[in-house]
């Protein structure tokens, strides 16, 4: 499985994704190879589907997606069982990694 940390320069949550994503690979089992890529522009955004910081995209895509949420160069919220935070629930991914691993 491929899983990308889609950034803006200086995101206050890069840190707190990347020790998530790192804690839900581990929790699951799920093999991948994880990447991170810093997002400059608001073009780039756009190509990406990008709709803030920390996107978080398993094989291609993006878990978390709201249909409605234009692109964005802006700090990402995302809705938990705990209000909203910066990164998703590690039992949201974890969920969502199993899945895409299912295929």
């Amino acid at each position: 499985m491929q899983i990308e940390l889609l950034v803006v320069p200086d995101c206050p949550h890069d840190a707190a994704a990347a020790e998530l994503i790192a804690t839900a690979v581990a929790d699951t089992g799920v093999q991948a190879q994880i990447t991170r890529t810093v997002v400059t522009s608001q073009d780039e955004a756009r190509r990406r589907g990008f709709v803030g910081s920390p996107t978080i995209l398993l094989n291609g895509t993006d878990p978390f997606a709201d249909p409605a949420a234009p692109a964005a160069m802006a700090c990402r919220l995302y809705s938990t069982a705990e209000g909203l935070r910066g990164v998703p629930a590690l039992r949201d991914l974890r969920q969502e990694l199993k899945q895409a691993a299912d295929g």
